[in-house]
């Protein structure tokens, strides 16, 4: 209670007193001291005067009891207790004293000179000193004064009296009902009143302290209400949620949670949570503490230990919950993922697989690649790529069916897989193209004895009659490739390098397969630019009868003329083109430039019946090729006789309906059929009786041997092209000999009963420009056929 209100009110009290009341009482006391002083000095003063000129006379007279006399009377007075009178000369000294032998105080001395007035004027013969007490504060004081101050002092206490006990009955009181109340609320948690009633500063204060006394009660209500609403959902919502502090240990866990887990909750509370997550991901769940503090929530995947030991997915969505001081509080939601990862996995393998082999796809293969490489370089080994493509695939599925085409490759995998190693990896890139990687520490001595077994793959057939072979690429890194990307395109590049060179067998790259293929990127450019310029055109080689050697007709032959290389070597790019699909788009720009140089030509006199003979290749043969022919023949006013549709045997050997249904239709249009170098490849009979053949060409290769040096060369090529042209002629077919340079090769083909020839003998391919301009100089000849 030493700082008590009331203590402190007392003090303040007092120390106001101290402050005001009690100076004031001070300087009275002063003040009366002082007057009572000046009234004693004054009656003093006075008194010596007299007593001074009295004793004048007995003191020139040296008269002893006189001065006796004198100084008696002079301390016989009121507050005067000693008198002393002295002359000059210390022949006279009287003493008088009534000071009580009890006195300790101080005396206050008076003196003054006795002056006698004789003839020669004033002298002065000695001192009288009167004493009196020294004055205290109060000896001063009269009855008046002394009535007046305990008045005074009587209202002070009065007043000081009234404040405290008006301090204790409107202050004191209700401010201990107060302290009472808070502390029986602190002590007993119940919100009691204070019973105090009254208009001024302490009744507002008691009521509103009741207000809030209620108003918190009610919320208290309100909270724990809340509080068990919160703490029943929290238990019963049909989700695994639990709550974590700053350390992320366990502070709550539905009831949900518990029962998907199998823990108990004593068992679990108080808990790290990433000791209940596996070894494997429980950095990632620490982690996701910095993505946390970045923001409003945050998810993670882990795997999770329940009870029994058992391993579950799960989704972990954390949030903060609440601040409690400077603790961190969060709410969780945890979800079983574990169907969901497995199906996850599931579609990635299915991504990543070919549904027809189980392999690895493209995709799949590609990301398991640059993996491979990384482990390469990890354990000091190379790495091996091989790009195997299937030959005669494709003829399996457009004879035999794609279920026939399914099943080989199927076949074809079975049979690979029993070669690879655990560290290799096998993938199917699409259609009949797959790739194997193989570690080691000589990838080249690795991948030449995996080609030798997938040869042998091969060796026993896939079916019935159905034999295979594969082209096979290796590239090898670092070796040939820095990255994936390298590796794998540089095999492919080994791969079509094989399949140019005859297919069935294993190529390694080497950097010449570079500059092949810079050159093939550049002619594909060519031929792109050549359509989008128009830089292609059609250069036409007249044919001549051999028995006059007049012209006929005219082999229209496609040329590039690029603006800055010139003509370009007409073979590599009609082969890029097929090999692209571009030969259709060329193919069409060569049939409409062709058949308008041939309405050129055809102005000219003698040219109105010579023929155009018009290459094509297997891919022009669409079902929309007979009509745009006639919508040029059309628009030109050309006969349709006076063209010739020239195909190879490579055409006839396709076998294909659409090919035959589309020679067969334009052949019903009106259209002559040729068949180009002849007695190469494949030469059948059979052609020639299965399509509406018309005119026969004999390869070049026969033109220039049958005056060759050798005797037996010679001798079996003139029998072979004297068979093709009595067999032509029985069947109704003109022939023509492709390749003449010299007028032996002319004569001796005209004996043989050749019909027509071209060559440079005759005429080199020309510009139609030039060739006209050639067939209308007056020194030429010109001819119809015959």
């Amino acid at each position: 209670m030493n700082n008590s209100v009331e203590n402190r009110f007392l003090a303040i009290i007092c120390g106001a007193l101290l402050l005001f009341v009690a100076p004031l009482f001070v300087l009275f006391l002063f003040l009366s001291s002082e007057r009572a002083d000046k009234e004693i000095r004054d009656h003093i003063s006075v008194l010596l005067v007299a007593n001074s000129q009295a004793l004048a006379k007995p003191l020139w007279d040296l008269d002893d009891d006189s001065v006796t006399q004198i100084s008696a009377t002079i301390v016989s007075q009121s507050a005067i207790v000693k008198v002393q009178v002295r002359d000059q000369s210390g022949q006279l000294d009287v003493t008088q004293s009534t000071i009580p032998k009890s006195f300790r105080g101080d005396l206050v001395q008076v003196s003054r000179a006795i002056i006698y007035n004789t003839i020669d004027g004033p002298k002065n013969l000695g001192t009288i000193s009167v004493f009196y007490p020294a004055l205290g504060l109060f000896s001063g004081l009269k009855h008046e004064e002394v009535v007046f101050m305990s008045i005074f002092i009587f209202a002070v206490l009065a007043v000081f009296s009234a404040a405290l006990i008006g301090n204790r009955i409107f202050i004191i009181r209700p401010l201990m009902r107060l302290t009472a109340a808070v502390e029986a609320t602190r002590q007993l948690g119940s919100r009691q009143h204070v019973n105090w009633q009254s208009n001024d500063e302490m009744g507002r204060l008691a009521r509103g302290f009741n207000e809030m006394q209620s108003k918190l009660e009610s919320e208290e209500r309100e909270l724990k209400l809340a509080h068990r609403r919160a703490v029943d959902i929290y238990d019963l919502t049909p989700a695994m949620l639990f709550s974590l502090d700053e350390d992320d240990r366990i502070t709550a866990v539905s009831d949900y949670w518990l029962v998907a887990t199998g823990y108990d909750r004593p068992h679990v509370i108080g808990c790290r949570f990433a000791d209940l997550v596996t070894a494997d991901t429980r950095e990632a769940f620490l982690k996701r503490k910095n993505d946390l503090e970045g923001g409003p929530a945050v998810d993670v995947t882990v795997k999770f230990i329940c009870a029994d030991g058992n391993i579950m997915d799960v989704l972990i969505l954390e949030s903060t919950a609440a601040t409690a001081g400077y603790d961190r509080l969060s709410l969780s939601v945890m979800t079983d993922v574990t169907e969901l990862k497995a199906s996850e996995a599931r579609n990635h393998q299915q991504a990543i697989r070919d549904h027809l082999t189980g392999l690895l796809n493209r995709q799949g293969f590609e990301s398991v690649l640059d993996t491979k490489i990384q482990e390469a370089d990890a354990a000091g080994q190379e790495l091996a790529c091989l790009f195997i493509d299937l030959d005669r695939f494709k003829w399996i599925n457009d004879n035999l069916g794609h279920a026939e085409g399914d099943r080989a490759l199927r076949e074809f995998v079975g049979r690979l897989k029993m070669h690879l190693a655990p560290s290799d990896q096998a993938a199917r890139l699409g259609g009949d193209e797959f790739a194997i990687l193989l570690p080691a520490k000589d990838g080249a001595r690795r991948a030449s004895a995996m080609a030798e077994q997938i040869a042998s793959i091969f060796i026993e057939p896939f079916g019935p009659d159905l034999h295979m072979s594969a082209s096979v690429g290796i590239a090898i890194y670092p070796r040939h490739a820095a990255n994936a990307s390298e590796l794998l395109q540089k095999s492919d590049m080994a791969m079509y390098a094989k399949k140019r060179d005859g297919k069935n067998g294993a190529q390694f790259f080497d950097h010449s397969m570079m500059d092949r293929t810079r050159a093939r990127a550049e002619i594909e450019t060519c031929i792109e630019a050549g359509l989008a310029e128009d830089w292609f055109d059609a250069y036409l080689q007249p044919i001549v009868n051999l028995n006059g050697r007049s012209i006929a007709g005219f082999e229209a032959l496609m040329r590039l003329n690029h603006p800055q290389k010139g003509l370009m070597a007409p073979a590599e790019i009609i082969h890029v083109a097929e090999e692209t699909a571009k030969i259709i788009r060329v193919g069409n720009v060569i049939m409409d430039k062709a058949i308008t140089h041939l309405a050129a030509i055809s102005r000219l006199p003698g040219m109105q019946d010579s023929y155009l003979a018009i290459n094509f290749s297997p891919l022009q043969f669409e079902d929309a090729l007979p009509a745009r022919l006639a919508a040029l023949l059309g628009r030109h006013g050309i006969r349709p006789q006076r063209i010739v549709v020239e195909i190879t045997e490579a055409v006839l050997m396709h076998n294909n309906p659409q090919i035959h249904t589309v020679v067969t239709e334009m052949r019903r249009f009106g259209c002559r059929i040729a068949l180009d170098d002849f007695g190469t490849g494949y030469s059948s009979l059979s052609y020639l009786n299965r399509f509406p053949v018309d005119i026969i060409k004999v390869d070049q290769s026969f033109t220039q041997s049958i005056n060759d040096m050798n005797d037996d060369v010679r001798e079996k090529s003139r029998t072979l092209v004297e068979s093709i042209t009595t067999l032509s002629h029985k069947m109704g077919c003109t022939v023509i000999a492709e390749g003449i340079e010299t007028e032996d090769e002319c004569r001796t083909l005209h004996e043989m009963g050749l019909d027509f020839g071209q060559g440079y003998l005759f005429h080199r391919p020309q510009h139609a420009a030039a060739l006209i301009e050639r067939l209308i100089a007056p020194d030429h000849p010109v001819a119809r056929a015959s």
